[in-house]
């Protein structure tokens, strides 16, 4: 990480674009190789049910559930965030305005794959479309996940629509042909028509807020704090927690994976913008710690058993390792430390291993959530459970989440998803 321990990154000689090439093929045979493998797990799921993983009658929630809401978190915060650029005009942070709104379209789609997973019966994931029940929270959610999902992609079309026109009439290539096919035969680039564009951006982005804070992850924290037969769910802060960890996991992706792709593109790296979201980041995980700090002591201060056996168990049982070790000390402790650091905080090196380290606290705290709270037994007659993914469930994850990491580098090659300098320096 020396070589980019300096405030700003200087502009450096562009990469061959074989050597380009060459990396995004290995890639992307990286990805077939995981998807491959996971789709074997997959069909072997399906075939042979729920029985060939370690969930149980007792833990009927594993990791899918945990992944699950971890993407739909990632998709919420990424949307969040983007509204701070298209709503409320902080165009600091425009250079990953469109990688944000794909991003989250992408995350929502690697989460229903997951939940899809978990089905018992996977061949009815539509009934909850199909029937409505006004008392079931589920009922909302499906609903709002897919109207959630129509504003995003529309969103990110009229973000990208002026460059879509752009491209299809100069680029001869695959790019140009996709660009033709998804620019659906407008072919306006006034400035009055761009002008439209960015009204539309700003309509479906607040139309999107409560839609993403409401329905999508705090309807999301709200199907486990309806479960009233486990204590520690049952809580009203639960949903309030699920959408400020969305921005935390968000903001951190976006980092991670904007720096990721322009050093392998040989491209620089705008380390203004790097900095300023990760203190953003550091912001929103200190909100969330204080929150967390309230849950645990709000749940300690009531002695009632049930809740100090769900505490006694993340803390000092078998999930210890995961809460102390995973949550806080690689999430929160370690990435904290370098953002205030002197000598860490000016490498772009540095700050995009907090955003990882962030990235993979949350999905600490997403099995956190999921498992201990299964493993403690209400009824004192039961031993407690335990609960850890076998091969299939690890297998059939990893397949899912290459799935969506094809889908994002094949969007990230073929749409116009990255500004040129240009539109960036119109803004300036």
């Amino acid at each position: 990480m020396s070589e980019m321990s300096q405030p700003t990154q200087h502009a450096r000689e562009e990469l061959d674009p074989q050597i380009v090439r060459k990396r995004f093929r290995i890639w992307m045979l990286s990805l077939l190789v995981a998807l491959i493998a996971g789709g074997g797990a997959i069909i072997y799921r399906m075939v042979e049910g729920l029985s060939v993983t370690n969930l149980s009658t007792f833990v009927p929630w594993g990791a899918w559930v945990a992944f699950y809401i971890f993407f739909v978190g990632l998709s919420a915060g990424a949307f969040l965030l983007s509204t701070l650029i298209f709503v409320f005009g902080m165009e600091q942070y425009e250079r990953v305005g469109r990688y944000a709104l794909f991003t989250a379209l992408v995350s929502m789609i690697v989460a229903l794959s997951f939940i899809a997973l978990d089905l018992g019966r996977m061949d009815r994931a539509l009934n909850a479309m199909t029937y409505w029940n006004a008392l079931s929270v589920l009922s909302y959610e499906v609903r709002f996940y897919l109207v959630y999902m129509v504003l995003l992609a529309v969103e990110l079309w009229f973000a990208m629509r002026i460059d879509l026109i752009r491209l299809a009439k100069e680029d001869q290539g695959m790019k140009g042909k996709v660009a033709n096919a998804i620019r659906l035969g407008s072919d306006d680039s006034s400035d009055n028509a761009k002008k439209k564009d960015h009204r539309w951006m700003k309509i479906l982005g607040i139309l999107g807020i409560p839609i993403a804070i409401i329905g999508v992850h705090g309807g999301t924290g709200t199907l486990f704090a309806a479960v009233a037969a486990q204590p520690y769910w049952n809580s009203p802060l639960f949903p309030v927690i699920f959408v400020v960890s969305a921005l935390v996991s968000g903001t951190a992706l976006l980092i991670a994976m904007y720096v990721i792709q322009q050093k392998a593109r040989g491209k620089d790296v705008d380390f203004g913008m790097v900095k300023s979201l990760s203190m953003l980041m550091i912001a929103f995980l200190i909100i969330d710690l204080g929150l967390e700090f309230y849950e645990f002591l709000v749940a300690g201060l009531t002695m009632k058993p049930e809740k100090l056996a769900i505490l006694n168990v993340m803390f000092t049982g078998p999930m210890a390792w995961s809460f102390w070790g995973v949550q806080l000390f690689i999430g929160a402790v370690l990435p904290i430390f370098i953002l205030f650091n002197k000598r860490f905080n000016q490498s772009t090196g540095w700050l995009t291993a907090a955003a990882i380290m962030v990235v993979i606290g949350i999905i600490g705290v997403r099995f956190n959530i999921v498992v201990p709270t299964q493993i403690v037994q209400s009824m004192k007659e039961l031993p407690n459970a335990f609960y850890f993914p076998n091969w299939v469930e690890w297998l059939s994850s990893i397949g899912v989440v290459a799935m969506g990491l094809l889908i994002y580098s094949i969007g990230a090659k073929f749409l116009p998803l990255e500004l040129n300098e240009d539109e960036v320096n119109s803004h300036e």
